[in-house]
Parts: C-alpha cells; structure tokens; sequence
C-alpha cells in the first residue's frame, strides 16, 4: 500500500471505508481470463414469455372497486 507522502508498504489484509480507493495494481501470475466475467448484454426474453412468467393475484395497487367481505370479515 502507497500512502501519499510516505514510503509503501506491504500489508496482508487490509479495510478500507468509503470511496478511497483510486486504483490498485494486480499482478501479472494472475489468470485474468477465468476470474473475469463475460459482460455482453443478455438476450432479453419475449413479450409471450415474460407474461406467462408474472404472477397473477391481489397486490396491484389500491384503486377499483372494493370488493365484497365475506361472513368470516375478512
């Protein structure tokens, strides 16, 4: 670690808080290939799939009419 205006130095572990980090260098033994991920975008699915995928049920929203209780009161 390289703390500014001061001699680096070697630590094992360290945290660090908030938005410090400026940049870090990696080293070259390090396979990069299988540790980074692929970020194409994802194919987006169709709009016959994505209906028949959202579930149906009460929990959409709060305005129509009310409906009926039941003798329970519910």
């Amino acid at each position: 670690m390289t703390v500014r205006s001061r001699s680096p130095v070697t630590l094992e572990t360290l945290s660090i808080r908030g938005s410090n980090i400026r940049y870090f260098i990696l080293p070259d033994s390090l396979p990069l290939d299988t540790l980074l991920i692929d970020d194409a975008p994802k194919p987006k699915q169709k709009k016959k799939d994505a209906l028949m995928a959202r579930g149906r049920g009460r929990g959409r929203g709060r305005g129509g009419p009310r409906r009926a209780r039941t003798a329970r009161g519910f």
